[in-house]
């Protein structure tokens, strides 16, 4: 007699694994050998059912041999292969033993999402990236301490600690990343770099490696360019009409050079990039010099830079002039050599886009002087300069209303602003009990005009060139940030964290 291949015909809805922690564990739970092997995993048990989770919902093999396992009724989800593959890491990283077994695949695609019969030290580290690739980190540091390896992520621009590891563990794990980095696993005296692409589901993670012993091992920091993530549009990076109004006209120039500002980390470089794929056009060359090439974009010529080759910014650039391009940007200009040959791109009919770390907008002024670029120069070619920081927004899930204190009452006066109500995030599951989720961008812009031409001929101060600007109607960071937290996009907190001198 024939037998339905499918005993299950309810609908099998797709769920989270987040939504049934803390998960049963000991022998209560699946072993963790059936569970790498079948992609399975019991997310609850009641007296009256099992509820499983499968990441193949089309497995009828697998769901009537747990249906005949389980003397009660069973109800399957599909959870997602990641999300297993970050249990599993939780589970190893709490119990598994050192081991010190090294897997080296042939298959140039390294996915991380494979979970079956790898070594425990393969499952550990490659969960660990699929857990930081789902929470949107930027970075992931492995650090050895004297005592153990601290595991953390950067997520929006914050460290927080997720895993506490064994110590020795860490030369296995270091050994694995090398592997994956083609990198030499038998140096641990020298710094080395290396890069690691790897494919999760449709999504492909291009990760940068950095190793620098210390004294108690290794400094082992990853960090993440999701190539399929798309970038950020103009219009999304928290500019106020005014503020894109002005940045758009800065483009429509035919020559001269505009250049964007902050500490490292700031955003300047994404900023650049909306701004370049805004601009593209058949009729356009553009050429760009960076490094890393974060974002792929058609229509866009782009060099990744590489010290050890000689394929340094201020070597490419004199290449790249002769390429007839109507557009350069040079991903930052770290040298007066470079600096010099920017400016003379810009006089000699370019429109260059560039980046520096001043603390603000008008401290290119300086900047460029103190670099050796002659005031003449500077007047001459300078068409308008960008200031930013990325601040924390606040989670959408749990913010709240709050009056303001006495001390933050006193800031807003100072810089004539009323408030008289704020808002925070309270902390939930959708922020990790931070009260922030995603990151927007603070900004100060202005574009040059004659009198500020004959201010740095004149070689004024950058404060009374500020204080001209902000007339004209500039806002400094410190009120445009203010601003924002009077919206309810972010805190006090944040922007003092910020601008904090």
């Amino acid at each position: 007699m024939n037998k339905e291949p499918y005993l299950y015909d309810a609908p099998i809805v797709k769920v989270s694994i987040d939504d049934f922690k803390p998960l049963m564990e000991g022998d209560e739970q699946y072993p963790l050998e059936f569970i790498e092997n079948y992609s399975v995993i019991k997310l609850k048990e009641t007296d009256d059912a099992v509820h499983v989770g499968l990441t193949d919902i089309k497995n009828y093999a697998l769901i009537e041999n747990l249906i005949n396992f389980h003397r009660k009724k069973v109800v399957f989800y599909e959870i997602e292969k990641s999300e297993l593959a970050g249990y599993l890491g939780e589970r190893l990283s709490r119990s598994v033993s050192s081991d010190n077994g090294i897997e080296v695949r042939k298959d140039e695609r390294i996915l991380l999402d494979r979970l079956a019969n790898d070594a425990p030290i393969v499952n550990l580290v490659n969960s660990i990236m699929i857990d930081a690739i789902r929470k949107e980190a930027s970075d992931i540091h492995f650090e050895a301490t004297a005592n153990d390896i601290a595991v953390r992520y950067r997520i929006d621009g914050y460290l927080q600690t997720v895993h506490r590891l064994e110590k020795d563990r860490f030369a296995a794990i270091a050994s694995r990343l090398k592997i994956m980095a083609n990198l030499n696993i038998m140096e641990r005296r020298l710094p080395q770099d290396g890069r690691i692409t790897v494919h999760i589901g449709d999504d492909m993670i291009d990760l940068r490696v950095s190793i620098v012993p210390i004294v108690d091992g290794e400094s082992i920091v990853l960090r993440l360019f999701n190539k399929k993530k798309k970038p950020l549009d103009l219009d999304k990076l928290g500019m106020n009409e005014r503020e894109l109004s002005l940045l758009r006209s800065m483009y429509h120039i035919t020559h001269g050079i505009v250049l964007s500002t902050g500490p490292t980390g700031s955003g300047k470089t994404t900023s650049l990039n909306a701004l370049l794929r805004e601009i593209r056009s058949d009729a356009l060359k553009i050429i760009t010099i960076e490094d890393p090439v974060e974002y792929v974009t058609d229509g866009i010529d782009q060099i990744q830079t590489n010290d050890r080759i000689g394929l340094t910014f201020d070597s490419i650039l004199r290449r790249v002039l002769r390429q007839d391009p109507d557009v350069v940007m040079v991903g930052e200009i770290r040298d007066s050599t470079t600096a010099e040959l920017a400016m003379r791109a810009a006089l000699t009919g370019h429109l260059v886009f560039s980046t520096l770390h001043t603390k603000d907008s008008v401290s290119v002024i300086t900047r460029l002087k103190n670099m050796g670029i002659e005031p003449y120069l500077i007047a001459a070619v300078l068409k308008g300069s960008i200031a930013q920081r990325l601040v924390r927004k606040i989670c959408r899930s749990c913010m709240e209303e709050v009056s303001p204190t006495r001390r933050e009452k006193e800031l807003f006066a100072r810089y004539s602003l009323d408030v008289e109500r704020l808002f925070r995030g309270k902390g939930c599951k959708a922020c990790g009990q931070t009260g922030y989720r995603g990151r927007t961008g603070i900004f100060e812009l202005f574009a040059t005009d004659e009198r500020i031409e004959e201010m740095i001929l004149q070689g004024k101060k950058d404060s009374e060139i500020k204080s001209y600007i902000v007339k004209k109607g500039m806002k400094p960071l410190i009120i445009n940030g203010l601003e924002k937290t009077l919206q309810g996009e972010t805190t006090v907190a944040e922007i003092e964290r910020v601008l904090a001198e």
